[in-house]
């Protein structure tokens, strides 16, 4: 390997709902990460990899930081500083609906020892003048490296974002295979095409009430057998996720089932079951088998 190749984890961290998905599925040009409106769609530290013959970039997409309320939402949060002990560079996310970073954030990265790279997402949509207002109020909060506007969802920006990363990598061999895009498992992901459907279609807590767990992913020549559990934690919205007739679960499934084709482009046959998990996200149990801890 030529002794000029770059290699480094980049650990993408802020609150949640500021872009930090859809700016990683951008920079790396897949979707790996599920994108809704809803905050707090990532719940794992998701691997993404971007590849080229002169370098690697490993971004760990965090979940976005809050305060924890059950243990569920303790795990994410130990995860979020996992990321950031492990990074060669930590790429911090705010966007211009919010007053810069929360205060947890700012004493996270303050304590950092490595580069930090400050985006200011969602450019698009504010005025020039407020967009400098807040580039002002990240200049009195963090120290950094460097500072960039995005638009993570139009692409604004983002080639020099990856050029600037580019930049801090560390120089090294890669981590992984260069035509790895990631290092975890197609259960997981086909796991996460559902949940994804779910933030989409129901309302208020029951997609944060949801986990999915694939109990079997089998591929023939011809059709990808998928078998899942949506996981709940009362009857109530078991009976939600189902809906009248099975129709709002239909929907879900079908809808999950067309993006599993596309993402594995192979025709799917995809069973989905929902059962009740009672106060799941509280049972330390129940967050070890479903791979929060």
């Amino acid at each position: 390997m030529d002794k000029k190749h770059k290699t480094g984890w980049i650990s993408v961290v802020g609150n949640p709902n500021v872009g930090k998905s859809t700016l990683v599925n951008a920079l790396v040009g897949e979707k790996l990460s599920i994108v809704t409106h809803k905050p707090q769609t990532t719940r794992h530290r998701i691997t993404a990899i971007a590849n080229e013959p002169e370098y690697q970039m490993v971004f760990s997409d965090t979940p976005g930081v809050i305060k924890p309320h059950y243990k569920m939402q303790e795990a994410m949060m130990k995860k979020v500083g996992e990321a950031m002990e492990d990074a060669d560079i930590i790429m911090a996310m705010t966007d211009t609906e919010e007053n810069g970073f929360s205060l947890d954030v700012i004493n996270r990265l303050n304590g950092a020892k490595v580069p930090i790279i400050v985006v200011l997402n969602k450019v698009d949509l504010k005025k020039q003048e407020e967009t400098a207002q807040k580039l002002e109020l990240i200049k009195t909060q963090l120290k950094y490296k460097e500072l960039l506007v995005t638009s993570a969802l139009h692409g604004f920006n983002v080639p020099e974002l990856k050029k600037i990363l580019i930049g801090y990598l560390p120089e090294g061999e890669p981590f992984f295979p260069k035509e790895q895009m990631s290092d975890l498992p197609e259960r997981f992901f086909a796991a996460e095409i559902i949940r994804e459907k779910i933030l989409m279609y129901y309302q208020k807590e029951v997609p944060y009430s949801v986990e999915v767990i694939i109990e079997e992913f089998r591929e023939d020549e011809k059709i990808t057998f998928i078998r899942a559990v949506i996981y709940v934690n009362r009857h109530t919205q078991k009976g939600i996720i189902i809906g009248h007739k099975g129709e709002a679960l239909k929907r879900t499934a079908t809808a999950a089932r067309k993006d599993m084709e596309k993402w594995l482009n192979a025709k799917v046959f995809l069973e989905v079951q929902v059962k009740v998990k009672k106060d799941w996200r509280d049972s330390e149990n129940q967050l070890k088998s479903f791979g929060y801890l």
